[in-house]
């Protein structure tokens, strides 16, 4: 089910689908299109949820106290269908309660809601994670918008660039192809006492940009001199990551607020022991926040 939700004041619209609680649509009040559609010989995604995996598990498994489970890259919710509870025209939540399917790969009890609400032009996305077992759950949690960029005809990707809203000195992780981990003991893309990265196709060559010790938690992504492009605010979430699929010259670019990463190359099998990793006590609720402003 598509549902559409529409800030009258602003002229914004943005539209989710129950399947996956993803975001396929976020519009300006001229029409403008700032979320990457679909498209199977790129990426058939628009905005993934990940949960409760970030990234892939060392072998495609994992241990869940003591037990061995299947997982599959960023989990289960993009093939998940979401409830659409208490819609309003500016808001709508989905919500996703642990089932016989999700207990294949994950045992424990659970509810996952997030919610969009436009407000101001600005659409607000709020996740909660809710501990429905009888023991503590651990979990890992991102989010996966990709937005179009360039934006307009005429322009290119290296035209853009990422802005921090701090000025940063560190590396990114990088990314073993071979392993099919982050490498932790090697350094990666440096920024160097600097709030900007340029934007080139070359910088993805190894899958994504992670930074797991960035001081900012908002970035945007704008277009060098039209200055034209979006900003991300991430309060909820501890690291980001930027990808774009290498090769295909896409007009997509990624921004990943995430609570995890894929497996790293100093982390064993074991879930809990995972860098950034998210446990709750019975009956216990997080909630996490991130905002999409179009610029």
């Amino acid at each position: 089910m598509i549902i559409t939700i529409k800030d009258k004041a602003a002229h914004t619209t943005a539209a989710i689908d129950s399947f996956g609680a993803q975001l396929i649509s976020l519009k300006d009040a001229d029409g403008k299109e700032y979320i990457w559609q679909r498209d199977p010989e790129i990426w058939p995604r628009c905005s993934p949820l990940l949960f409760p995996a970030v990234g892939n598990c060392r072998d495609g498994r994992t241990r869940f106290d003591g037990e061995w489970y299947e997982m599959e890259k960023h989990g289960f919710c993009k093939e998940s269908d979401f409830l659409a509870d208490g819609q309003k025209e500016d808001a709508a939540t989905f919500r996703l309660a642990a089932n016989a399917q999700t207990r294949a790969s994950y045992p424990y009890g659970f509810i996952l809601s997030l919610t969009y609400r436009l407000e101001n032009g600005v659409l607000l996305m709020d996740y909660c994670v809710e501990n429905t077992d009888s023991r503590k759950i651990c979990y890992c949690i991102g989010s996966h918008p990709g937005f179009i960029c360039p934006l307009a005809e005429g322009e290119d990707f290296s035209d853009y660039q990422l802005e921090f809203e701090k000025e940063e000195d560190t590396c990114a992780m990088p990314y073993d192809l071979q392993a099919l981990q982050f490498d932790a003991g090697k350094k990666g893309l440096a920024l160097e006492r600097t709030r900007v990265l340029p934007l080139s196709y070359e910088l993805f060559r190894e899958d994504a940009v992670y930074f797991d010790k960035l001081r900012s938690r908002k970035v945007a992504l704008l277009h060098k001199k039209t200055r034209r492009g979006v900003e991300v605010s991430h309060p909820g979430f501890e690291t980001v990551a930027f990808w774009t699929p290498y090769g295909k010259n896409a007009s997509l670019l990624c921004i990943e607020p995430w609570n995890g990463c894929a497996i790293r190359s100093d982390e064993d099998d074991d879930f809990i022991h995972r860098h950034h990793v998210q446990v709750l006590d019975p009956g216990e609720k997080k909630n996490y926040h991130m905002e999409i402003r179009i610029l």
